[in-house]
């Protein structure tokens, strides 16, 4: 065991022992946070016009300040970025992170310097407790690749703006920086093809022991490594490849493929960062779902999915959730963000700790007909169907088909598969008969005769890296929806069909 080792095992133990605190009573450090916020926030734009100084208590501040989109925040964010001082937050932000996807387009979120520390602890918590919880540290003895977006920021006036990861890659501790890769000159390319490549010729020499990121764009590197050092698998250009590190999207459709190319199966620990803060991350290896973080700046608030929208949906705090319910996650936050509908939905899977898993998108689904069928569905039936059926899924994208050109509508499955299933016919139904058993709602419509089965449309290779692409979305923190409730990503994907 090298010095490197040896010191962040007990490090980490220090360290998770602190946080366990936390773990044990987070409902006292929610209602700590909660506290908190108010109180620094009074005095700010927002704190006046929500009439802060009456907040008491969970229900006032629910009496005081409403739901929000990014929409709704989009007056105070635009003072923001006229240079503003005491706007959401005391001061003014250290950071704005860019980030696409909204009828309005880009979004811009304050990183304050209290939020900052969320990402950056949270983060570094995630190794620590897999460390603690394996006995596992050598991988901090290697190098460890990070793929992300540029570190350069933009400067307008007061105003530091950038993406998250690139954000984060400022703030990487000093006795990191050693063993990070790739280097800074590297990462700070733009063009994301240009930038995988110069990465894999910069690492495929090195002891790399860590690699973390997007399992889409990490599978691009993995294959264009491949190519070009000729190797059978990634083991063998890094033997003592130990740890992956991802968050964004489910890793399971991935793990197949990832297995392959590897030629191992490696540990991984799945992380929740969003631009709004980093939520969640995975304390053991062998329990579902990720551990909140409940004492870090974020005071959470739930709302049913199946509320979302009403004019009135019920607003739970942490101590009011339910196991296996799914929930629209909400945020206030030491940035500034109250209110704050993100956008996913999870379901707590445990409550002693508090775990989670994210279940899906609000805005991704698949209900042309009112079935709703979400994210959590679709990938465990597509995850059934290569247990019976064999084969691996490089990406798929789900989208309903209203008028097909004969027959009933139906749903449409666009897979660009790695490995084809045994059987393509057997295939689409085992995916079918695990969705009609989670999704009652979707088998009535089948089984009324208001929809067909669903019918999978394979895709030639690299259909979405090139769709990606052509849309300027490559790489970094961009994901692949996975659903839709319309056909405009489906569309775009037609042109590679077989």
């Amino acid at each position: 065991m090298g010095i490197k080792s040896y010191i962040a095992k007990h490090y980490a133990a220090f360290l998770v022992n602190r946080s366990k605190k936390a773990v044990l009573h987070p409902n006292e450090a929610q209602q700590k946070v909660f506290d908190e916020l108010i109180e620094k926030a009074r005095n700010t734009k927002f704190g006046r016009d929500h009439k802060f100084h009456l907040i008491a208590d969970y229900q006032s501040f629910k009496n005081q300040v409403p739901l929000r989109e990014y929409e709704g925040f989009k007056p105070y964010i635009d003072a923001m970025m006229n240079e503003e001082e005491n706007v959401l937050w005391p001061g003014f932000p250290i950071y704005i992170c860019k980030t696409s996807g909204t009828t309005s387009g880009a979004k811009y979120i304050p990183i304050s310097k209290e939020s900052i520390s969320n990402h950056i602890n949270s983060a570094k918590l995630a190794l620590l407790y897999y460390i603690n919880s394996t006995g596992k540290s050598d991988f901090v003895s290697g190098k460890m690749i990070f793929l992300q977006g540029s570190p350069l920021l933009d400067v307008k006036g007061k105003i530091k703006l950038g993406r998250l990861s690139g954000i984060v890659a400022n703030h990487v501790p000093s006795y990191l920086q050693k063993n990070r890769l790739p280097s800074m000159e590297t990462n700070c390319i733009e063009d994301w093809e240009t930038k995988v490549d110069k990465i894999v010729e910069e690492t495929k020499t090195e002891d790399l022991r860590l690699i973390s990121g997007i399992p889409s764009w990490v599978q691009m590197y993995f294959e264009r490594l491949l190519k070009s050092t000729e190797a059978s698998d990634i083991k063998s250009i890094f033997p003592k490849f130990s740890l992956f590190v991802y968050g964004g999207v489910n890793f399971e459709p991935y793990r197949p493929v990832f297995q392959k190319l590897i030629g191992d199966i490696i540990p991984s620990v799945e992380t929740y960062p969003a631009s709004e803060g980093f939520i969640a991350f995975q304390d053991e290896q062998n329990s579902e779902g990720l551990l909140l973080v409940v004492n870090d700046g974020i005071f959470y608030e739930f709302i049913p999915t199946n509320e979302y929208g009403s004019e009135d949906p019920t607003r739970l705090n942490l101590s009011q959730v339910e196991l296996n319910v799914n929930y629209a996650i909400v945020l206030n936050t030491n940035a500034g963000l109250w209110g704050y509908v993100i956008g996913d939905t999870v379901k707590f899977v445990s409550k002693e700790p508090y775990r989670i898993v994210v279940s899906g998108r609000i805005k991704h689904f698949t209900s042309a007909f009112g079935e709703h069928v979400i994210g959590e569905e679709v990938e465990k039936a597509l995850k059934m169907g290569m247990q019976k059926q064999g084969g691996s899924i490089k990406e798929f994208h789900v989208a309903p088909q209203i008028k097909p050109t004969e027959g009933l509508p139906f749903h449409e499955w666009l897979i660009e598969f790695e490995e084809y299933p045994n059987d393509l016919n057997a295939f689409a139904k085992e995916i079918e008969h695990a969705l009609q058993n989670q999704n009652p709602y979707y088998k009535d419509l089948v089984t009324g005769k208001v929809l067909r089965p669903l019918v999978i449309s394979e895709l030639h290779k690299e259909a979405f890296m090139k769709t990606m692409k052509s849309k300027g979305k490559l790489g970094g923190q961009n994901k692949i929806p996975r659903l839709a409730n319309d056909r405009q990503f489906a569309q775009d994907l037609e042109k590679y069909k077989k």
